[in-house]
């Protein structure tokens, strides 16, 4: 006979399908004592760049059960943000920006947490408990987490992915006092496979399954403050904001579940980079806000774009990069010299 817990996870399962999640697993909240020298040799690699909150709050991060030690279940749910083409053809637009997909509708901590909440009221309904939402803020290692929990498993390009739905998906994290029965764990299924590794543009990858962001145009043109070092400048192409190659490359993506939720339609497409490099903070608010994008600012989205100018080999750029050479931001000035350098010997070699 089946016990109440697992008829309760059962309909918690169904519930979340119903609220539009497209999988929910099961873990428990120490289900993955690996994580603190994981993380710990991660950050003693410098691996983790500027992004000084993950040294700064590592006893929470590497230890879910440390964050909220009354927990004991968490609830992983994937969200799909599934693109309708290959974003990569977006990199060939020199013209333009190119945008990661994730980045080209809604935020999705919103969509997603609003979700969340729906289904954690819904779980306290059913029995009794308390519970804690989380999407991609808090200190939550949520990829380890959901691959504790049978979700899928993180793919040499360290993202996670699955056979059901390719890497296309957000992660979201319900934790419970409720002690739910957890879910077995997944393992790889890479194989020989290294086609998101060949298709990173910086060799961003030291081995399979770790990644120094210090090199990831993720982190360059998302978390890193600051001028991006200029050996990496014309590897970026005319990515503006994030990148999406090694998701792309992923063969398992023949699964993908397409995206149910509008929010996640394209708005943003592939802006044109005159446009961008003319945006001062007001026109950069009102454009991009509710998007993820709006947290980087306008100061670095337009150093981005100038750098995407420099690389685009568009002398009609030049006029833009050079109005923008005594800009009172410096990495954003800096980045104009470096733009109209390169955009002054078209013609000239």
């Amino acid at each position: 006979m089946e016990a109440p817990l697992e008829r309760l996870k059962t309909r918690l399962i169904a519930q979340a399908l119903a609220e539009g999640f497209a999988k929910a697993r099961i873990t428990r909240p120490d289900s993955r004592p690996d994580l603190p020298a994981d993380l710990a040799g991660f950050v003693a690699a410098g691996h983790h760049g500027q992004m000084g909150w993950m040294a700064e709050r590592m006893a929470w991060r590497a230890n879910p059960a440390a964050l909220w030690p009354e927990a004991r279940s968490v609830i992983m749910l994937a969200e799909n943000y599934t693109p309708e083409a290959d974003p990569r053809a977006a990199t060939a637009v020199k013209e333009a920006g190119a945008i990661s997909v994730y980045a080209q509708g809604k935020d999705y901590h919103d969509l997603v947490k609003r979700r969340l909440k729906r289904l954690g009221r819904w779980l306290i309904a059913e029995e009794p408990c308390e519970i804690k939402v989380f999407v991609d803020t808090a200190p939550v290692m949520e990829k380890p987490l959901a691959e504790a929990a049978g979700l899928g498993w993180q793919g040499k390009h360290t993202n996670l992915l699955a056979r059901d739905l390719g890497n296309w998906f957000f992660l979201g994290a319900l934790f419970t006092t409720l002690e739910l029965p957890p879910d077995a764990p997944d393992v790889s299924h890479c194989g020989s496979c290294t086609a998101c590794l060949d298709a990173c543009p910086t060799g961003a990858f030291p081995a399979p399954y770790r990644i120094d962001a210090r090199r990831c145009i993720s982190y360059l043109t998302i978390e890193h403050r600051g001028p991006v070092e200029p050996a990496l400048r014309p590897l970026l192409g005319n990515r503006i904001y994030g990148c999406d190659d090694c998701l792309a490359a992923c063969p398992w993506n023949k699964f993908a579940v397409t995206a149910r939720d509008i929010g996640y339609a394209t708005r943003h497409g592939t802006p044109p980079l005159a446009e961008l490099l003319a945006l001062d903070d007001t026109a950069f608010r009102a454009r991009f806000a509710s998007s993820p994008i709006k947290r980087i600012g306008r100061d670095r989205l337009v150093r981005n774009a100038l750098y995407a100018a420099g690389n685009s080999g568009l002398p009609d750029l030049l006029p833009f990069a050079r109005a923008l050479t005594a800009d009172p931001e410096p990495s954003v000035a800096e980045a104009a010299s470096w733009a109209c350098a390169r955009l002054a010997t078209i013609g000239h070699d």
